[in-house]
């Protein structure tokens, strides 16, 4: 064998177990990204499903009997009767009349 020769395998060797580190180091970094990423959908699944959850509950604290139902018991209010109801005509600015 040449002299030469055993420091050019000892260099190839070098090479290849280098490379071979950093496909396993890849594979890990890769590996662990995937399950960053699996956890991130499952959250953003968890979030849409929460959503419509509020959706939900923002449409029932808003229906309509139940807020005129509230205006009654809770403020007293009620409906105006017809001589109190007043109609108040806008007219657009520069077409007053004096």
């Amino acid at each position: 064998m040449l002299p030469g020769g055993n420091r050019l395998n000892v260099l190839l060797l070098a090479a290849v177990v280098m490379c071979a580190l950093s496909v396993v180091t890849s594979q890990h970094k890769a590996r662990k990204q995937y399950i960053a990423l699996q956890k991130e959908k499952e959250r953003a699944q968890e979030l849409e499903v929460e959503w419509g959850q509020l959706q939900l509950e923002q449409s029932t604290w808003a229906a309509p009997g139940r807020v005129e139902k509230i205006a009654v018991r809770q403020l007293q209010m009620r409906l105006p009767s017809s001589e109190e109801i007043r109609f108040v005509r806008i007219e657009p600015e520069g077409q007053r009349q004096p």
